[in-house]
């Protein structure tokens, strides 16, 4: 009788997560029909395998919304954290369907790492051959990063400030701090940041096709740049291209407006159009970006290369990387050892908190440069009290102790997951790598086997479940799932 209600009372418990989950899953199946609709006018036959899909995928979704209908969605802190998790899990698990039942005929490991390398944006592929893929399986690898992209910013904003993980905690909205009023306003800010993105996103399609872009190529392309993803539908990746410099300079502002925060885009529409430049991190990404692209072009026409091609060239890998989109032009690992170095670093750094970029975010470097200098002055003024600030508000203990926390547990998941992957056999460059652009979400990594020109199929399985772990890590900010693994989280 006891075991009877603890199985009722849990049931009970977890409904609204069941709920919300549900209602995801017919957001990814109403997805699905779009893919559908275009191989059925093709009379393609990978149209059935969408057809199934779609169907497992709402039948999933229509009983757990029978099931929990009349459950009330209240989320608890703990349930938000579970939700978190298991909606990015869950959504790369069913929208691996298309790629197991079509005709690629993945296997089951082979499926989720594209599907999950897709859903978190990261851009990883294992696919040989993708230009023989039907239109339908290219649209549908677009549209699961670009579902990957708005489920990133609206996390971002949303969830992970409200569970005290994430940047967006340091960013104002009118004259509000934003952590205070993100929660009653969700849903007036997810609309516009959607109706944003959207916008975005068929502005990027016109650019590509008027720039000289095949009609699918500019859809797909668009959806993948937009959400700082780096799909393409070629195995060349963006190198299809690498000969119409338009086309390469088009994706280097459409990535670089990816990875800017989305609720700064709001505040400049509603009368404040200098919010993005006045906002520190957004200034200190820019100054980055030109930095190095500076420096690496300087670099190139020292040792031969033209002047505008080594330009284009470098600007556009340099902030694929940075923005953690993952396209590559060129295998810029061959540009000479000092190049190859700064792509190394620039591994790490991702865009803007509240964007869709991955990586550790600029605001976290210029955190701890406030937090460097800060205790510099204390060592010289021992008697002194040093505030800093970062875009106006005052660095609290919270949040340097989650910037703390985060960079430690980021850069021990980065090594464990390298040590994992060595373990299987992998080298060093593979290994560290590949280990480094999962939990960044960039996709590309280093080396002959998994660097610009090559990519991920020769992996052993047990290699790509582990890699599927640190995307789901990196996209999930690390500490959100680490959390789970607490006992004191559950006994709460």
């Amino acid at each position: 009788m006891a075991q009877g209600s603890q199985v009722v009372r849990l049931l009970r418990d977890w409904a609204p997560v069941l709920k919300v989950l549900a209602v995801l899953w017919l957001v990814l199946a109403l997805l699905m029909v779009v893919p559908l609709v275009v191989l059925l006018f093709e009379r393609d036959p990978d149209a059935r395998a969408f057809a199934a899909s779609i169907l497992i995928v709402l039948t999933s979704s229509v009983l757990s919304l029978w099931a929990c209908w009349r459950v009330s969605v209240e989320l608890k802190t703990q349930q938000m954290f579970v939700l978190t998790s298991l909606s990015w899990v869950t959504i790369s698990g069913f929208a691996s369907l298309p790629l197991i039942l079509g005709a690629p005929q993945l296997s089951l490991t082979n499926a989720v790492f594209e599907s999950v390398s897709a859903i978190t944006t990261t851009g990883s592929t294992i696919l040989v051959g993708i230009e023989n893929l039907s239109d339908g399986l290219k649209l549908w690898r677009g549209l699961m990063q670009w579902l990957g992209g708005i489920g990133i910013i609206v996390m971002g904003i949303a969830i992970l400030p409200f569970l005290k993980v994430g940047g967006m905690r340091l960013f104002q909205t009118e004259s509000s701090d934003w952590s205070d009023k993100v929660m009653p306003r969700t849903g007036g800010i997810a609309k516009a940041t959607l109706a944003i993105y959207a916008i975005g996103t068929l502005g990027a399609i016109v650019a590509y096709w008027i720039g000289g872009m095949l009609p699918l190529d500019a859809v797909v392309h668009a959806m993948t740049s937009v959400s700082t993803g780096g799909f393409a539908n070629s195995d060349a990746s963006f190198g299809a291209y690498a000969d119409q410099p338009q086309l390469l300079w088009m994706s280097t502002f459409v990535m670089l407006g990816g990875a800017l925060p989305f609720v700064l885009y709001i505040r400049a529409l509603r009368g404040a159009p200098l919010a993005l430049w006045r906002d520190e991190q957004v200034r200190g990404l820019v100054m980055l970006l030109v930095v190095v692209i500076g420096a690496i072009t300087l670099y190139r026409i020292w040792h031969g290369a033209q002047a505008f091609d080594s330009l284009t060239q470098t600007a556009f890998n340099v902030v694929s990387v940075v923005t953690t989109t993952g396209y590559a032009s060129d295998d810029y690992t061959l540009w000479g050892p000092f190049a190859a170095m700064a792509f190394f670093y620039l591994t790490f750094v991702g865009g803007c908190s509240g964007s869709t970029s991955g990586g550790m975010k600029v605001f976290r470097f210029q955190v701890g440069i406030k937090m460097l200098l800060s205790q510099l002055r204390f060592l010289i003024h021992t008697h002194g009290v040093f505030a800093s600030r970062y875009n106006g508000m005052p660095l609290t203990d919270e949040i340097t102790r989650g910037v703390v926390a985060f960079s430690f547990f980021f850069f021990l998941t980065i090594a464990g997951l390298a040590l994992a992957l060595a373990l299987l056999g992998l080298d060093l460059v593979t290994a560290l790598t590949g280990a480094m652009t999962a939990v960044t979400n960039v996709g590309p990594g280093m080396g002959d086997v998994i660097g610009p020109s090559g990519n991920f199929s020769s992996l052993p399985d047990s290699a790509k479940w582990l890699l599927c772990g640190g995307m789901l890590l990196g996209r999930l900010e690390i500490l959100t799932v680490l959390v789970l693994l607490t006992p004191m989280f559950w006994r709460k």
